[in-house]
């Protein structure tokens, strides 16, 4: 099989995980980076349920443990910094899952995978042209080359899916929120709560990391008019205007938005596609069905990976029916996902002060369970046998 070669465009997470698996399975295979080196900033994210047994299997779970944010719960605070409500994190976690920052995933996950596959970083596709036996591929910089099979695993705005299914204007939905997220810096102090404060429709924190804190913001606001996801001057304005009237932290964060050059910021934003294939192009993680923000995307794109992995490897002469049974299968995770969340932002993020006040009110209400319960439902993952790695 060692004459079967695969591109993958896409060193976040979906992208190297998918690199190592295949590899395992005998393909030869190449990721197509457009940053210059693994993106080092993001949200939190969590690896979850079977997506644990993947990367333990990868041997990456100790590195996944070690760059755990540490978090033990959210607290809500009001104005001047009074707890107001709390979530217990660790009742929401199964044995052996993580909460870590989502670069630090990235990098571990390259550097486990890059071993085994060849990474071209600061580059990225500008053509496919497909036929009946495979694609050729047309980069910026590198010389044009032919593989037998592409996946896209390069994110919300995947240059893949462009090219393979059209324009985003169809496929990506904004879910009315905008979220940024941007390293403070610091002395590392694990073991500690989150921090969130509300206003409504606005919510401000501060995230325990191994490497110091985190700013976090998260806001509803209609879809921006020109909005572009790699301006981070427009990023910086848009988020100083929407949080220059909330107070606690805020300004201070503010000031540091200013002057940072590492902030993360886009929409919040899902993509919906009759099919994640056409042809000998399919598509991975959010490029195929992002279900955006609350920290599932990750361990979606993990376990998604695994499983376009072993579906190439069961059937490597008819790749398109592969990708139809890794699309079945993985579409009962996925939908539900992006079904929940308007029930997660409305915990996160209220939009009204009667909905931060019930919120609240409820944290402090329910015992620790049942509150963990209550939000494990809201995020719950389908129960079957096929959650565990074989």
């Amino acid at each position: 099989m060692s004459n079967r070669t695969v591109l993958i465009s896409g060193a976040g997470i979906g992208g190297p995980t998918l690199a190592y698996w295949l590899a395992r399975h005998g393909f030869a295979v190449t990721v197509v980076e457009h940053a210059e080196t693994p993106r080092s900033s993001g949200n939190p994210v969590d690896v979850r349920g079977r997506a644990v047994h993947v990367a333990e299997r990868m041997g990456a779970l100790p590195r996944l443990h070690e760059a755990a944010t540490g978090a033990t719960g959210l607290t809500f605070v009001n104005a001047t910094g009074k707890r107001v409500g709390r979530m217990d994190m660790r009742a929401m976690q199964q044995p052996g899952e993580v909460e870590l920052p989502r670069g630090d995933l990235a990098s571990i996950l390259y550097d486990t995978s890059r071993g085994h596959a060849e990474y071209l970083f600061d580059d990225s596709i500008a053509t496919l042209d497909q036929d009946e036996h495979g694609v050729e591929v047309t980069f910026v910089n590198a010389a044009p080359r032919r593989f037998d099979l592409v996946i896209g695993a390069d994110g919300l705005h995947s240059m893949t899916r462009r090219l393979a299914f059209g324009p985003e204007g169809g496929l990506v939905r904004h879910m009315g929120l905008y979220v940024a997220t941007t390293p403070l810096g610091g002395q590392p102090k694990p073991g500690r709560d989150v921090l969130m404060h509300n206003t409504p429709g606005k919510a401000v924190a501060v995230h325990p990391a191994p490497s110091g804190d985190l700013a976090f913001f998260l806001y509803r606001s209609p879809a921006e008019p020109g909005f572009d996801h790699r301006d981070t001057a427009q990023h910086k304005r848009l988020l100083t205007s929407a949080f220059a009237d909330v107070s606690w932290r805020a300004p201070e964060l503010l000031a540091h938005v200013r002057t940072t050059d590492d902030l993360y910021f886009d929409s919040v934003s899902q993509v919906r596609l009759p099919r994640w294939s056409t042809g000998r192009v399919a598509l991975l993680g959010d490029a195929a069905s992002c279900v955006s923000l609350f920290g599932d995307g990750s361990t979606l794109a993990m376990i998604g990976a695994f499983t376009l992995a072993e579906e190439l490897a069961a059937s490597p002469d008819d790749p398109q029916a592969a990708f139809r049974r890794y699309e079945s299968s993985h579409r009962l995770l996925v939908d539900p996902k992006q079904r929940a969340i308007e029930q997660a932002s409305a915990v996160i993020v209220p939009a009204t002060r009667l909905g931060i006040l019930a919120r609240n009110t409820a944290t402090r209400l329910w015992p620790a369970v049942a509150a963990a319960t209550q939000l494990k439902r809201m995020f719950s993952r389908p129960r079957d046998v096929a959650d565990q790695v074989r």
